[in-house]
């Protein structure tokens, strides 16, 4: 049978993710496939065919089809064992029974009250200073960007491997790399952190 282009990303992506796994707590998936809109307009696609126990985060930005998608990827999740998380919509991640909720770091204030109704809830961090004044009493993990130049117009000048192993010494939560991580880099980081990408799972894993 002729080997398929994704291939050997999506090998190398699960070897990466495994190592991470043996460093991050047993409740934490290994990688985050990360949606927007725009860059992943058929997260289900992906979503299908994503390793057991990795994750799902889902962003919709206010897009009209969110519950609708949010259901269905709900629907993978419990289907296949993976953890979806929505972002900044605590009530959409009630209503689609999904695991957890991601949270911006400019609302981390306001995700102190939702701890009690999650399994997991993780923020975003931009570098050491924000990474320093998160509360690991409320959250489970981190997402830490920018590592590797990335495609986000949002993105942060990268910050590269080293730092990042640095911040995760330093870091009072498990943290996760993003920003450009692929099958090509994610084994330079997996020794200290998560997995977390959009088109670096996207690519590999879309049917």
């Amino acid at each position: 049978m002729a080997q398929k282009p994704q291939d050997e990303p999506r090998r190398k992506l699960i070897s990466a993710a495994r190592r991470s796994r043996r460093h991050l707590p047993f409740w934490l998936p290994p990688a985050l496939f990360l949606t927007d809109p725009q860059r992943t307009p058929d997260p289900v696609s992906v979503a299908e065919n994503l390793p057991a126990g990795w994750g799902i985060l889902y962003r919709h930005f206010g897009a009209r089809h969110s519950v609708w998608q949010a259901r269905q990827l709900a629907d993978i999740a419990n289907k296949r064992g993976l953890a979806l998380l929505v972002s900044a919509d605590p009530d959409l991640a009630i209503e689609v029974g999904a695991a957890g909720v991601h949270w911006p770091y400019a609302r981390r204030h306001e995700a102190r009250k939702w701890r009690d109704r999650f399994d997991l809830m993780s923020i975003s961090a931009h570098g050491r200073a924000e990474l320093q004044k998160i509360d690991a009493r409320v959250f489970d993990a981190a997402l830490v960007s920018t590592v590797f130049p990335s495609n986000s117009p949002s993105a942060a000048a990268p910050m590269g491997p080293h730092t990042l192993r640095c911040l995760s010494r330093q870091s009072a939560l498990p943290i996760y790399g993003l920003g450009g991580i692929n099958s090509r880099n994610a084994a330079s980081i997996s020794d200290a952190a998560g997995l977390a990408a959009i088109e670096g799972i996207r690519d590999p894993f879309r049917s």
